[in-house]
């Protein structure tokens, strides 16, 4: 398969270009770095990311940054910024990159386990998981062409906890949260939120 990652160069990303890397075709996209550049809150840079790469046979969207603020330290642009980046600039992947997918292909977005299981300061990351979710239960009832789409909810990444030095935190390795993205595309499931920890 000929698959488009974006979000290749951050911690789930690389682990999910490796562990596609051998069996498919993998294109590469980022914000700043990777083959190719692409800034998810840009309808524009979207669109020509897709008409350079041209025709997939699946897109991954492993980006998304939402705000990490106690909920009375959440000011409307912490709000705007979440929603606009992972929640809107993941829809607009699907939407937008969906004419660019082949019959029978699949799109993958990245919601977190903060939807289910939230924690202090996880408002804004929380409401922009869930909707992730709701969205991709509902896309997929609409898809043409056989094309599946279904979200990854990783929970905490190891790395990323080390990075930021949260001890006590459960975490798995992202290699590990990886293979349920290699589930999505290479799997028949169509419209799930697939638990990365069920996968460890």
């Amino acid at each position: 398969m000929r698959i488009l990652v974006i979000g290749a160069t951050g911690t789930i990303g690389q682990a999910v270009v490796q562990a596609l890397k051998g069996r498919h075709e993998v294109l590469e996209a980022a914000r700043s770095r990777g083959t190719h550049q692409v800034d998810i809150t840009s309808k524009d840079s979207l669109l020509k990311l897709f008409r350079s790469v041209g025709p997939v046979d699946a897109i991954i969207s492993a980006t998304g940054s939402a705000a990490f603020k106690p909920l009375t330290q959440l000011g409307d642009e912490d709000f705007q910024f979440s929603l606009g980046n992972k929640l809107m600039g993941q829809v607009n992947v699907a939407r937008l990159g969906l004419e660019h997918v082949r019959d029978g292909g699949s799109i993958t977005l990245t919601s977190g386990v903060l939807a289910q299981e939230p924690m202090p300061g996880t408002s804004a990351i929380a409401l922009v998981n869930a909707a992730l979710e709701g969205f991709t239960r509902a896309a997929a009832l609409e898809m043409p062409r056989g094309v599946r789409i279904n979200v990854v909810s990783p929970p905490w990444v190891n790395e990323t906890l080390e990075a930021l030095k949260m001890k006590g935190v459960p975490g798995m390795p992202a290699a590990q949260v990886a293979r349920a993205y290699v589930e999505s595309v290479e799997g028949k499931g169509n419209g799930l939120v697939l638990d990365a920890r069920k996968f460890a």
